[in-house]
């Protein structure tokens, strides 16, 4: 079961990209970010042309997060996380997908908030999030099912994860905190497959329109697939479609992708 990421960046104006993206790769799920449109303005009959099924939770700016599989409709489990009522944004829908031989793999889609400006109370927001993530992490891993937590969670957790760590140090992706929160969840048990996978670091996700990051390749990775024990024994391969970011009105983000012998 071949599961991504995506953060679009607006659905209505990246439809044609993300739509031949779907028919170039195939993937069984596709768990996107940021499709800034309300509810009513999501295009499911679009992707039902193509053969996916689609949840969603919309939001008109800035946030919204969708759920699409191959040849069946994901079966909805949470939209939004505990604890916090007076958080209304739209960063986080879980689904049941079935794999072809019926085996039930659960995934998020998941948009952490940036924190920019740090510090500051949106930097407390973000950082409240990402406890308030782990929790659902371990609910979810206590049902022990294979699970990916998948999406733009705003930390680039390494060094070799970024083109210039000087460049970066000050932002909120790079803070300590930000960082700790979310090695806090891989020290749960979650497993980081691009991280894993690319030791090394030096594999981008996302490269900034305004600093014109994309023709320097001064990129980093913010978008990330965590696997829990049964996806992690799973894993075959994981990348990402970096040609995606180079074409005409595409996104600032470019897909991630786990494939899982499930």
């Amino acid at each position: 079961m071949k599961i991504a990421s995506y953060n679009i960046n607006g659905i209505k104006a990246r439809l044609p990209r993300l739509l031949e993206w779907l028919e170039e790769t195939q993937p069984d799920v596709a768990c996107l970010q940021e499709i800034k449109t309300q509810d009513e303005g999501f295009p499911a009959a679009e992707f039902e042309k193509i053969g996916y099924g689609a949840i969603w939770h919309g939001q008109k700016s800035f946030n919204g997060v969708a759920i699409l599989a191959r040849d069946q409709v994901p079966e909805e489990v949470k939209r939004g996380l505990d604890g916090e009522p007076e958080d209304e944004h739209s960063r986080y829908i879980e689904a049941n997908v079935s794999t072809k031989d019926g085996i039930k793999v659960r995934v998020s889609s998941i948009y952490l908030p940036n924190g920019n400006p740090h510090p500051g109370p949106k930097f407390d927001f973000k950082l409240r999030w990402m406890k308030r993530l782990r929790e659902r992490a371990a609910e979810i891993w206590a049902e022990e099912v294979p699970a990916v937590l998948a999406g733009d969670y705003n930390v680039i957790p390494r060094d070799n994860d970024v083109y210039s760590v000087k460049a970066m140090q000050n932002d909120a992706l790079m803070q300590p905190e930000s960082r700790e929160g979310y090695r806090r969840i891989l020290n749960d048990g979650w497993t980081d497959a691009l991280g894993v996978t690319y030791p090394a670091g030096n594999i981008w996700t996302y490269w900034d329109y305004r600093s014109g990051g994309w023709q320097r390749d001064q990129g980093f990775r913010i978008d990330h697939l965590l696997l829990s024990p049964l996806a992690a024994d799973s894993l075959t391969s994981c990348g990402v479609d970096k040609e995606h970011r180079g074409r005409e009105k595409a996104s600032d983000h470019t897909p991630a992708w786990v494939d899982l012998a499930v």
